[in-house]
């Protein structure tokens, strides 16, 4: 369950589908769920006018790939790694005309890098439907090193790029699609706490 109450965290709804000239959907793990529940309302030929890139990530071999490839969308890309699918979404982006539709759907982690790659991108916000599914593991910024971990599930986390422990703040930066994390023991090295299972 997602804590209530960080104001800097995006606020997640079912995706819906709009009417648009093109509908780009980016998905990772347990997203293409929410795809597919779209596809039930979805209008026909609806899937026509739709890319949709998926990361199968802890999902893989649980029928989504070929789920999401049943509906007949336009153009259907399985990317291995979030990171290898962002310049694709890019691309995808500096084509798009007026009425293009962006559904992001999926972890946390990757939305907020989507969502990055979109803005940067002169999408409007408003544009953009966003749904989380699966983990809630964060995606940390350490605030000294300025390095970033995927999948952080403890508190505090250790930094993959520095090696400090860092307590993992709810303050959401979605210049950076992050949370940021600061040094637990800054005062006293070597007395942080023994990490503990805190996003699932």
């Amino acid at each position: 369950m997602l804590v209530e109450g960080i104001k800097s965290r995006p606020i997640y709804s079912p995706l819906v589908a709009r009417t648009g000239t093109l509908h780009l959907f980016m998905a990772d793990g347990e997203g293409a769920q929410a795809i597919l529940d779209l596809a039930t309302t979805a209008s026909p030929g609806f899937f026509e006018r739709a890319h949709i890139c998926y990361i199968p990530r802890a999902a893989a071999g649980r029928g989504f790939e070929s789920a999401l490839q049943a509906l007949n969308p336009a153009a259907f890309y399985v990317g291995p790694t979030v990171a290898a699918a962002l310049p694709r979404l890019a691309v995808e982006l500096a084509n798009a005309h007026m009425g293009t539709q962006i559904y992001l759907a999926g972890t946390e982690g990757m939305i907020g890098q989507a969502m990055v790659v979109a803005l940067a991108a002169g999408v409007d916000q408003a544009s953009i439907q966003r749904e989380h599914r699966g983990s809630e593991a964060r995606r940390v910024q350490c605030v000294h090193c300025k390095g970033i971990t995927e999948d952080v599930t403890t508190q505090p986390a250790k930094c993959a790029h520095c090696g400090l422990m860092l307590l993992v703040r709810d303050h959401y930066s979605r210049r950076i699609g992050a949370f940021q994390g600061v040094c637990v023991d800054a005062e006293m090295p070597g007395t942080a706490p023994d990490p503990e299972e805190a996003f699932r």
